[in-house]
């Protein structure tokens, strides 16, 4: 007996299943220059390689006999697939059915929870998270029949925050995301949305309007400008939904399948001791004059293995990922370019980053070139000296090596945050490089403001104790004391570093797994 009947109605129902929310819905999405979630899995992952789960779930209608003669998908896609060979879970709302909201099955497939995530979790492999939803609505209560209490069924953020800690979790916002989604495009490693077309909100414009009176667009509201550049709400912005998948790919090629592992070395065909002239006169001997920190970066690590995240947020610093010599390091590097201090929206960054790479097993490699906190009123009432101390602490936690190149100053309890002083302590230095508890041009005067007030020409005293000091503040005099490991030529600075990531490999192996969090970050 055959079961070729049965089989036949399996491949009937996929094919309506992709069909998604039917042709007209899909034009109208095209229409508005997004793709659909199957065109958007296939962006992504490897070619032919997703396998997906529960395509038969959804709602099916039937006629007296029970023939099925109408099916409405799920609106959630999901399964497994591979990047770069290695294997991955992806998974996504379908905005044309119903504008991707659930189904109201007792097991979610994903968006709020559900199969994708346990799954992630339970194969330890990376988790894609493709947000197109709404979240839910007011007219649950009328559903259902009785209001509902935040976070009532099956499916929490239980398992989103236990992903945070053993796989890389990647979120996409791709169309107008609120309430619950929203909560979810956040809860991930690395985040990335569309300019013009992604928002996210914790309420949209209607609600707003209705609670406040003000009017606002969607853009207005969540747009990239405010949530990547002003709020950092969102990581990075692409401006095509392709781009948006190359940084996935790109961004999950840095990190392990999870925390048991190290993350991957590439070929390299980058000459390990490349030695690069420009190194010699990038930093301007005005120590008020700018330069081109990244140009500087580009020039030590591998050549186009930087990629940068959060670019628009918290301008000051640069946290970027990267190679040397094929192994991967995360780079926090002050910008000179916007002053290069530590201001609150800089110090949140930098404490994300690093915490990121302790997480997955990448070790961080500082340039400095820190003047101090910003100091003002403005700055206090942002709570800079909060977020300053709680990147710091996040500093002092860090269980893989850390390595500081000083190229310019490093001054203050902010310079003191790109030191690691729980481990080796491990500094290499320009000879441009300067440090110490307050830069020179104004500590004098605090230090020693009565010996100049009291001075025939303050102005004259004020001087003649900057050039005293300024001669003791000599690199040489620090490094004949050992008080910095190493002065170098800049443009040994790439075959310094290769050689160290090298030799501290046989460490790195030794600490995978999940990071245990102790105390309270102030």
């Amino acid at each position: 007996m055959s079961w070729k009947e049965e089989v036949e109605e399996i491949h009937y129902r996929r094919k309506l299943a992709e069909a998604c929310g039917g042709e007209e819905a899909v034009a109208k999405h095209h229409a508005l220059g997004k793709l659909t979630v199957r065109e958007r899995i296939s962006g992504i992952l490897d070619s032919g390689s997703f396998q997906e789960v529960g395509k038969l779930a959804g709602r099916g209608k039937y006629d007296k006999d029970g023939k099925l003669i109408g099916f409405e998908p799920a609106s959630y896609v999901m399964g497994i697939g591979a990047i770069d060979g290695r294997p991955v879970a992806i998974g996504g709302e379908d905005y044309t059915i119903r504008a991707g909201t659930g189904f109201g099955s007792d097991r979610r497939k994903g968006g709020q929870g559900g199969f994708i995530e346990d799954l992630a979790y339970e194969f330890r492999v990376p988790l894609i998270n493709l947000v197109d939803g709404t979240g839910g609505t007011v007219n649950t209560a009328k559903r259902k029949g009785f209001s509902v209490v935040p976070g009532y069924g099956q499916d929490g953020f239980e398992r989103s925050v236990d992903l945070m800690g053993v796989v890389p979790v990647v979120s996409a916002v791709l169309g107008t995301s609120a309430g619950g989604p929203s909560a979810r495009a956040i809860l991930c490693h690395f985040s990335v949305m569309v300019r013009g077309q992604s928002h996210i909100f914790a309420a949209g414009p209607p609600v707003v309007e209705r609670n406040f009176g003000v009017k606002l667009t969607k853009e207005e509201l969540g747009g990239a400008k405010v949530a990547a550049d002003t709020a950092g709400t969102i990581d990075n912005v692409a401006e095509t939904e392709q781009e948006a998948f190359e940084m996935i790919r790109r961004f999950l090629s840095y990190l392990p399948t999870n925390v048991w592992e190290l993350p991957p070395r590439v070929p390299c065909s980058d000459p390990p001791d490349r030695a690069e002239e420009a190194l010699l006169d990038i930093i301007p001997r005005n120590a008020r004059q700018a330069y081109n920190m990244r140009r500087l970066l580009g020039l030590v690590v591998d050549r186009d293995s930087l990629f940068e995240i959060q670019p628009s947020f918290g301008r000051a610093v640069i946290t970027t990922f990267a190679r040397l010599n094929g192994h991967v390091v995360g780079i926090v590097a002050n910008n000179p370019m916007f002053g290069g201090i530590m201001d609150t929206k800089a110090a949140r960054k930098q404490g994300h980053f690093v915490e990121l790479c302790d997480m997955f097993n990448v070790p961080i490699v500082f340039f400095a070139d820190i003047p101090g906190f910003l100091i003002g009123k403005e700055s206090e009432e942002e709570a800079v000296l909060r977020e300053g101390v709680r990147a710091r602490y996040i500093g002092l936690q860090v269980t893989v090596p850390v390595f500081t190149v000083l190229v310019r100053r490093c001054y203050g309890m902010a310079g003191g945050g790109v030191i690691d002083r729980r481990g080796l302590n491990f500094k290499i230095a320009w000879p441009s490089a300067e440090w110490g508890s307050l830069p020179l041009e104004g500590g004098v005067r605090a230090a020693y403001k009565r010996e100049i007030d009291a001075a025939p020409d303050p102005v004259q005293k004020e001087k003649e104790l900057e050039a005293e000091l300024r001669r003791l503040n000599s690199p040489f005099l620090t490094a004949e004391g050992f008080g910095i490991e190493d002065l170098i030529d800049p443009r040994e600075t790439r075959a310094y570093l290769c050689r160290f990531l090298e030799a501290c490999q046989p460490r790195m192996r030794t600490q995978t797994g999940p990071k245990p969090k102790i105390g309270v970050r102030p």
